[in-house]
């Protein structure tokens, strides 16, 4: 089974990244816990908690190194991705489990506290103010090429 999904949720775990071997070939991936939470407008400005789920999220490739560089536990981020059940056996007992295969991740900059971005080394060393590193706010983990870091 393989449905698409959007959801916004907060990290349970800072990602690890990791390199596995698909096909002959080293990829990098990296996996998180993510809570996607369910919360509805109550009619008065707020929201009102409906509950919701915990997910492993996979992110592949450059996206894998761009999220287990920027993204730390707690942070709010929006996925978007293909929802994977996976079979899987324990004790002879037939399980399954449910995983994101992430397409991209976005962090939620409404819910963002703070961000310290670190300049670039300067290659002139004329004492010139650098440019931050990720100058563009909006960028997210998507490595189709725009906008992404």
């Amino acid at each position: 089974m393989a449905l698409r999904i959007t959801g916004s949720g907060n990290l349970g775990s800072a990602p690890e990244l990791r390199t596995v071997e698909v096909n002959g070939e080293d990829r990098k991936v990296a996996s998180m816990r993510v809570f996607f939470d369910h919360s509805v407008p109550d009619g008065n400005g707020g929201f009102v908690d409906k509950g919701g789920c915990w997910l492993t999220v996979s992110v592949w490739d450059n996206r894998a190194e761009h999220v287990a560089r920027v993204l730390r536990k707690g942070m709010r981020v929006r996925v978007e991705g293909t929802l994977l059940e996976r079979p899987w056996e324990k004790d002879g007992e037939a399980m399954t489990s449910q995983e994101v295969n992430a397409r991209s991740i976005t962090l939620e900059l409404a819910r963002l506290e703070s961000v310290i971005l670190r300049p670039k080394s300067s290659s002139t060393g004329q004492g010139v103010p650098a440019e931050p590193e990720h100058a563009d706010p909006q960028s997210s983990f998507d490595d189709t090429g725009a906008g992404a870091f």
